[in-house]
């Protein structure tokens, strides 16, 4: 393992825990944007490390181009329930969790990608669908379990 990629993956573990607590703001829409914010956050700092020339809007369309990949209506049901008093302590570790386990994918997927000399201007979702979707699952193994 590269020291750079030892860098980012210490990056992505981080940003995975900040994620997870994002996921818990019992606000309905206030978590997603929070944790996209941090996300975009994340994908800066990987960027840097890596020396990739890091364009907010760009990183925007990059993450946001995952979603489809992997947003269910399990993720539309959290929303949901944090709208619904009483079901905000039943959605939050849910949301908690996909926020964990999508961080950690894309965290992971960039890593790849900027290993193999790419950039965000090259950056082709479609290309890696295979391996998000592989990287989410193992994220959402590995999230932990959270009292709500």
């Amino acid at each position: 393992m590269s020291e750079q990629q030892k860098q980012a993956v210490q990056v992505v573990n981080r940003y995975k825990w900040f994620s997870a607590g994002a996921g818990l703001i019992p606000i309905p829409y206030l978590d997603g944007a929070a944790v996209s914010a941090l996300q975009l956050k994340m994908l800066a700092e990987i960027s840097k490390i890596y020396s990739v020339p890091f364009q907010e809007n760009l990183g925007k369309a990059a993450i946001a181009s995952l979603a489809s990949f992997v947003i269910t209506h399990a993720a539309a049901f959290g929303a949901l329930a944090k709208a619904v008093p009483g079901l905000s302590a039943v959605a939050a570790p849910a949301t908690a969790a996909f926020a964990w386990g999508y961080s950690w994918a894309v965290g992971n997927l960039f890593i790849q990608h900027f290993e193999s000399g790419g950039t965000l201007l090259d950056f082709d979702p479609q290309r890696f669908r295979g391996y998000f979707k592989s990287q989410f699952d193992i994220g959402q193994k590995t999230a932990p379990a959270v009292e709500g």
